[in-house]
């Protein structure tokens, strides 16, 4: 029974179906209720630092339960963002409604796309591979997976890694240079790739071709069979969705640091090298992406069986709490820089 608490990472969904079915003002419920509700709801209810026992992570090793969870995804997206599309294409709304279902429907894009997409990248099974591909096509994100794959995890918490945060840099800096970065490094990886594999540029091997080609595809589709309008809300909410991504990318890894070795390489990657978070309601709801460090230290690891490490620097709020402080870089700071160890700062 303790296994159905992951039921809670539907209420973005439930959210959702509050904003579209009830619409005006309503519009903007789902972005209220992840960045102001469960913030509150994080304060108030307690953390959970503990890890599982052996018999534990057994049972839930085997387990299909989490299998589906995370499959259950892939309806949840595809069908808002396609109810949301026929909606706004046939019906009369005002533009403040349509950003509202724009936020609302890109939030779920992030979390139960980008988010989920990036649990199943990782799995060992080529199919569940391919199901996450699939959950990145609405954000126009489908690089992510070469890029975090075969760059963010050779590279986080250095200089060289597009998605490691800088001491005292901005989210909205971040962004920036974390989403034309990122791009740019999916592209050079791809080509190191084709040429291990003595392939050329040119290839029905290069995926990243594969990617654009989706995603225009995708874009024109929604285009032809919804209007303008269509185009752009589509077009809006992958934004949203993306830019979700990279916010959870700002926190995660922010100015922390491995040491560069005598020999020109880094340390291996460590717990102390990505920022974690015990609190409930962001585990449950980001399929335990919280625990970040367990992640980066086993990557195919399974979402249920990530552990605790008191070696790992510890948030003072859960994930959704600190994103939304990440809104508000002064106050960011003051609460993490002194958080950062002495020897990860720049001098």
């Amino acid at each position: 029974m303790k296994d159905l608490k992951y039921l809670a990472s539907m209420t973005i969904p439930l959210a959702a179906v509050i904003s579209i079915y009830f619409k005006g003002y309503w519009s903007f419920f789902t972005p209220f209720y992840a960045f102001f509700i469960i913030p509150i709801l994080e304060l108030i209810l307690p953390q959970d630092a503990s890890n599982l026992s052996e018999e534990e992570h057994s049972a839930k090793a085997k387990s299909q339960f989490f299998d589906w969870m995370l499959y259950l995804n892939i309806p949840i997206v595809f069908g808002f963002l396609g109810y949301a599309l026929w909606d706004i294409s046939n019906h009369p709304y005002e533009l403040y409604e349509l950003i509202g279902l724009m936020f609302s429907v890109g939030i779920i894009l992030g979390v139960n796309g980008i988010n989920v997409g990036h649990e199943l990248g990782h799995r060992q099974a080529a199919f569940e591979r391919h199901l996450g591909k699939l959950l990145l096509l609405p954000s126009l994100y489908m690089h992510f997976y070469i890029e975090h794959n075969f760059g963010h995890h050779a590279h986080a918490a250095t200089k060289e890694d597009p998605a490691t945060a800088k001491y005292n840099q901005s989210v909205y800096s971040f962004w920036f240079t974390s989403v034309i970065r990122q791009y740019i490094s999916a592209w050079k990886i791809q080509n190191k790739l084709l040429k291990k594999n003595q392939k050329g540029f040119f290839n029905i091997k290069n995926d990243m071709f594969w990617y654009l080609i989706f995603q225009i595809a995708y874009l024109v589709l929604i285009f032809f069979v919804f209007g303008p309008l269509g185009f752009w809300f589509g077009l809006g909410a992958g934004i949203v969705g993306f830019l979700l991504l990279e916010t959870v990318n700002y926190i995660e890894h922010y100015g922390l640091l491995r040491k560069k070795l005598p020999s020109g390489r880094y340390e291996r990657v460590r717990e102390s090298h990505s920022w974690n978070s015990n609190h409930v309601i962001g585990r449950i709801v980001l399929y335990e992406l919280t625990r970040h460090s367990d992640h980066h230290y086993k990557s195919a690891k399974k979402y249920q069986l990530l552990d605790y490490h008191n070696t790992s620097p510890q948030m003072p709020y859960g994930y959704p709490t600190s994103m939304v402080l990440s809104f508000l870089p002064p106050l960011w700071f003051s609460i993490m820089n002194p958080r950062i160890p002495a020897e990860m700062k720049p001098i």
